[in-house]
């Protein structure tokens, strides 16, 4: 098991969230029809689509550089709130490497915990509030200790946001009729740590 990896790793993980966000995308937005705008599976998947080609066309040479060109092109790419919210947490992410070469496990939950207050503060959310937070939070917690705590903190995160009345977004205005429905956001969060938790796995990640 390796303890490091560069920037190569971080490519593969975002390959590897687009395949499955557009395995999932139709799931994604049906999640959105009942609380949303019935959009949010298209625009990821037009999103990660357009991040792997552009870093399979131009490789960063760092981890951070990775993360903040995807960020870049989430922001340009997605329409509605999830380009800004995610790319903001990719790009905030990436700032906060640096020029670093190879970071470990610890390192990126840190960089992802700095994308994550950024998002907060970009949205007015907090957990609790029905939104991507609500997986965001746990998941980066869950990454200090492993990567396979980050996908069970996520996906735990994310069913449990069916209970909850939104209380930001656009969720936020149907009140109590948004209880009983899982978040798209934080479903679609979640997603990003599983597949984090997948590549680790088939690399030899620690």
């Amino acid at each position: 098991m390796t303890e490091t990896f560069g920037a190569e790793f971080l490519v593969r993980w975002l390959a590897a969230v687009a395949e499955t966000v557009d395995r999932e995308a139709d799931r994604l937005t049906e999640l959105d029809s009942a609380i949303g705008d019935a959009d949010h599976g298209a625009n990821l998947k037009r999103g990660f689509a357009a991040v792997t080609e552009t870093l399979a066309k131009e490789p960063p040479v760092t981890p951070g550089a990775v993360l903040t060109t995807a960020g870049r092109h989430l922001i340009s790419t997605v329409g509605g709130a999830s380009g800004p919210l995610y790319g903001t947490l990719l790009r905030r992410a990436g700032k906060t490497l640096g020029e670093e070469e190879t970071i470990g496990r610890v390192r990126l939950a840190e960089a992802l915990e700095a994308g994550v207050a950024a998002v907060a503060q970009l949205g007015g959310a907090q957990v609790g509030d029905k939104t991507m937070l609500d997986s965001l939070v746990p998941g980066v917690e869950g990454l200090r200790t492993s990567f396979g705590a980050a996908r069970a903190a996520a996906d735990e995160g994310a069913v449990g946001t069916v209970p909850l009345r939104a209380r930001k977004g656009r969720a936020s205005y149907l009140g109590e009729r948004s209880v009983g429905h899982q978040d798209p956001g934080a479903t679609s969060s979640a997603l990003l740590f599983s597949t984090l938790a997948e590549t680790a796995g088939a690399e030899g990640v620690s």
